[in-house]
């Protein structure tokens, strides 16, 4: 502390930097001035009449325009040629299978003429009964070894809904349970999947509900003895 005059002050607490000079801004504390707007030429739209402003906003107007019916053309074109693949995929989807189908169905066309030539004399029938079956042996292992398509039997089996369609019936007093006594049409299972219930003729017991008097008589019973306890 200095005193001069009778005055007393302080010195270490003055820095020449800090005396007669004002505190400098950091950059970071600097905000940029935003960039003035301009049109699609570069020139500042604040020195453009009202006129030339209206110009511009029109243009830009027009440009964003015809990207829209650029950009909705091409959506539309897009979801015809999706539209068009998939109903292509629909109408070629079992190409294959019917590929599989016509050497088959040339083996059929062969058969008729052979029995056509032949004027139905017993030996020929018998190449012919023999033609038909091979033919249809073929077919069948073509449609499952390779497409899963089951042919099943049903004759003996216990009757079931699911893979059964029962279009005859004959009671038995020998079968206690519903049973096919004959299968008239076949059934057939994709893949484990049943696509075509078999039509059959069904067995059935002639007293159906003798299994169920025993459960009736002892839930009557169970009421009497409800109704009288000990």
């Amino acid at each position: 502390m200095s005193t001069e005059n009778g005055i007393h002050y302080h010195e270490e607490n003055q820095h020449p930097e800090q005396v007669g000079e004002t505190p400098k801004a950091s950059p970071d504390s600097i905000t940029p001035e935003p960039a003035p707007a301009q049109d699609e030429q570069g020139q500042p739209t604040e020195n453009l009449t009202p006129e030339e402003k209206l110009k511009d906003a029109e243009e830009q107007i027009a440009e964003l325009k015809d990207q829209y019916l650029r950009k909705a053309a091409e959506f539309e074109n897009f979801r015809k040629r999706m539209n068009r693949e998939k109903q292509e995929a629909i109408d070629f989807a079992n190409q294959s299978l019917l590929l599989d189908l016509i050497p088959i169905i040339d083996d059929f066309e062969r058969a008729i003429k052979a029995a056509d030539a032949s004027q139905k004399a017993v030996t020929d029938f018998t190449v012919f009964y023999e033609g038909i079956s091979m033919i249809e042996k073929r077919l069948s292992s073509q449609l499952e070894n390779k497409w899963g398509l089951k042919r099943y039997d049903s004759t003996g089996e216990p009757f079931d809904p699911n893979r059964h369609e029962a279009i005859m019936m004959e009671k038995s007093p020998d079968i206690n349970e519903p049973v096919v006594k004959e299968d008239f049409i076949k059934g057939y299972s994709l893949k484990d999947r049943i696509v075509r219930s078999a039509k059959v003729k069904v067995l059935m017991p002639e007293h159906p509900g003798t299994g169920r008097e025993p459960e009736k008589a002892n839930r009557n019973e169970d009421a009497g003895s409800a109704e009288n306890p000990s």
